[in-house]
């Protein structure tokens, strides 16, 4: 038997889904402010499901974003009211970790859309500031580069938290990150930045299949979750979710057997991105549970 820890699944499309408005280039963010009872119900469903870490609905809420849709002023309110939310969530379902979330400043899978480090990492830092007396540890998710996840690591590894890092890959070819690199170079890039775990997310679940050699061959606490998209090329920037489209053969079961096979690999670290929702959690938790595992949460 081994221990794994089971995170929650995807919450943007999740609240697109489900919300009454039309999706807007802000995404989930957005619910924050019109609809938050969505946020706190399906934070909760997560936990209901088996999630012991869900991480705070502010992946569109960056700085940048904000400043393209002319709603710069609502950085921290957002910030705020993300971390109330997951723990109303907490509160109402059962007990689990909060994560703080740095995401792509820029959005997602679009490595080449950079400025300076030293501008990434002040972004960086500012998001850090906000969230971290809320949060129990720190994801740096969908890291499409080297230099972008260094980024984010250095601001949140000065929070005195844990820190996981997790890089988004390309969909198909070599493993590499959407920006070329190796997931080899990626980690040395961080050089002896304390990083607690190592995941992959938000690419197909056959290109992290793919890729769970060599990143366990790196040591350390490993994970993945995937997303349940056909392609991701669709979306462009200051696009909107509702031209990416969601496969038809991931469904729970099909998801939990994906997942299945990266803790059979070596993984510890397990749940969803887009398109995985609260059922496909529960289907993996289940699994987990058949096969022996103890599910945990982060120590």
């Amino acid at each position: 038997m081994t221990s794994v820890i089971l995170t929650d699944g995807g919450m943007g499309q999740e609240l697109v889904r489900r919300s009454q408005s039309e999706p807007t280039p802000l995404w989930s963010a957005r619910v924050l402010i019109d609809e938050p009872e969505l946020v706190c119900d399906l934070h909760a469903e997560f936990i209901r499901a088996g999630a012991r870490v869900i991480t705070i609905n502010t992946y569109s809420a960056t700085p940048e974003r904000l400043a393209r849709e002319g709603a710069e002023e609502l950085f921290k309110p957002l910030q705020k009211r993300g971390i109330e939310l997951a723990r109303q969530a907490c509160d109402e379902a059962g007990e689990a970790a909060i994560a703080g979330c740095l995401s792509p400043l820029f959005g997602s899978y679009a490595p080449a859309l950079t400025i300076s480090f030293e501008e990434t990492l002040g972004i960086y830092r500012r998001i850090v500031a906000e969230q971290a007396e809320g949060v129990d540890l720190f994801l740096c998710e969908t890291m499409a580069s080297a230099e972008e996840a260094r980024a984010a690591v250095t601001a949140a590894c000065e929070s005195g938290k844990p820190v996981w890092v997790s890089w988004t890959l390309a969909d198909h070819g070599t493993p590499r990150l959407r920006s070329g690199e190796s997931i080899a170079a990626a980690a040395s890039a961080l050089g002896d930045l304390p990083v607690a775990a190592r995941l992959l997310n938000c690419c197909r679940p056959e290109a992290i299949a793919a890729a769970l050699p060599e990143l366990l061959a790196l040591g350390g606490p490993v994970g993945a979750y995937a997303n349940g998209f056909t392609s991701v090329e669709a979306l462009k920037h200051g696009g909107t979710v509702d031209v990416l489209h969601a496969r038809h053969d991931l469904d729970p079961h099909a998801y939990a057997d994906q997942a299945m096979g990266w803790v059979e690999t070596g993984a510890s670290i397990v749940g969803g991105c887009c398109e995985v929702g609260p059922a496909h959690i529960a289907a993996l938790r289940d699994r987990l549970i058949e096969a022996g595992h103890h599910i945990s949460g982060v120590a």
